[in-house]
């Protein structure tokens, strides 16, 4: 399948998310959070950023949190990183106020400038551990996208480089605890393959 039609696929997927998520209760105050969830490698920002599009075109705010821009590196999925999301995001959202988070920087292996969350009517989530249950209460929907070890592998050697492979091991046995865990795909509303297609 090539990358055309599996930006289609994640469109299409985005068409049946819409509705259903701006169907739901808001649940942090005046937001819907949607969390995209699924390990590394699978479609979640493609997906993502097909959801903001569709919002866009139905006149609905939306914004993207990128969980990457959160984590303290490759051991970045578990420790601080919800308690850091909640007080610099989620609460002053909940609130109604602008929220700002400290961006991490992967070359610099430190955090380093601010990220300015304005108040949207959707605010996406997406990344590994989004949808992990500390967060449950405040979403609206949970999506789950998903993709075999090898495509997911593929992939990510390809954006960061061979020279990943020993980070990628061992974030993708992080998040396999990390899943195992939290139960994030049996919890989640929907889900969704790594081509887009809904998936049982």
């Amino acid at each position: 399948m090539d990358l055309t039609r599996q930006q289609q696929g994640h469109e299409d997927a985005a068409g049946v998310l819409v509705p259903l998520l701006l169907s739901a209760p808001r649940r942090l105050g005046p937001v819907r959070v949607l969390a995209v969830d699924g390990p590394a490698g699978s479609g979640k920002t493609t997906l993502a950023g097909s959801v903001a599009r569709r919002c866009a075109e139905a006149g609905v705010r939306a914004h993207v949190v990128h969980m990457d821009d959160l984590y303290a590196g490759w051991s970045g999925l578990d420790g601080d990183l919800w308690p850091r999301l909640s007080a610099q995001v989620l609460e002053p959202l909940r609130r109604g106020r602008p929220g700002r988070f400290q961006r991490y920087d992967w070359h610099a292996g430190r955090f380093d400038g601010w990220v300015d969350v304005p108040v949207p009517d959707v605010l996406v989530l997406e990344g590994c551990g989004s949808g992990r249950r500390a967060g449950a209460r405040d979403l609206s929907a949970l999506v789950w996208v998903e993709a075999d070890d090898a495509t997911r592998l593929a992939r990510g050697l390809e954006r960061d480089g061979a020279d990943a492979l020993p980070h990628w091991r061992r974030w993708m046995r992080d998040e396999a605890e990390h899943y195992s865990r939290e139960g994030t795909r049996g919890r989640a509303d929907v889900r969704v393959d790594a081509w887009g297609r809904m998936a049982g």
